[in-house]
């Protein structure tokens, strides 16, 4: 606390200027609810969940209700001479649809290819234990669905 009662802010604030242009076309109340999340997560009142992935170290805030904006920030060192050692970056405020906002971070990135979580590599990895070691069986009904076979020759007895 300062002499004054207001709180210091635990970190700095920057903005990828995309993003400050993402933050002036967005409704008007998903930008006031932005400005007022983003002073929480300055104040270290408020932390965004943690991206995976190739997004790993940046972090996520639902800003309105329903869920449907993001903004995307990581915490970086601050530049030299600032006030704090560490600062907020905003990269994105943008509609989740489509992971339309997860797509433009990976751009502003720099990334070439689409940002893929932890779940994502993990289902596109190969498992050691599906390895086949010999043919594999074609798939077809269990033999206990297949008709009996009549006996070609049945021996009667009297």
């Amino acid at each position: 606390m300062t002499a004054g009662g207001q709180e210091r802010p635990a970190f700095g604030l920057s903005f990828d200027p995309r993003a400050l242009t993402d933050l002036l076309q967005a409704p008007s109340e998903v930008r006031d609810i932005t400005l007022a999340y983003l002073q929480e997560v300055v104040n270290a009142q408020r932390f965004g969940l943690r991206l995976d992935g190739d997004l790993e170290g940046f972090r996520k805030l639902f800003v309105d209700a329903r869920k449907d904006w993001r903004v995307v920030y990581g915490v970086r060192p601050a530049p030299t001479g600032a006030v704090h050692q560490r600062e907020i970056h905003v990269v994105a405020v943008r509609p989740r649809a489509g992971n339309n906002v997860y797509d433009e971070v990976g751009r502003r990135l720099g990334m070439t290819r689409r940002p893929r979580s932890a779940s994502t590599h993990a289902a596109r990895s190969r498992s050691p234990q599906l390895t086949a070691r010999g043919p594999v069986p074609r798939p077809g009904p269990p033999p206990t669905a297949l008709p009996a076979r009549p006996v070609q020759n049945p021996v009667r007895t009297r």
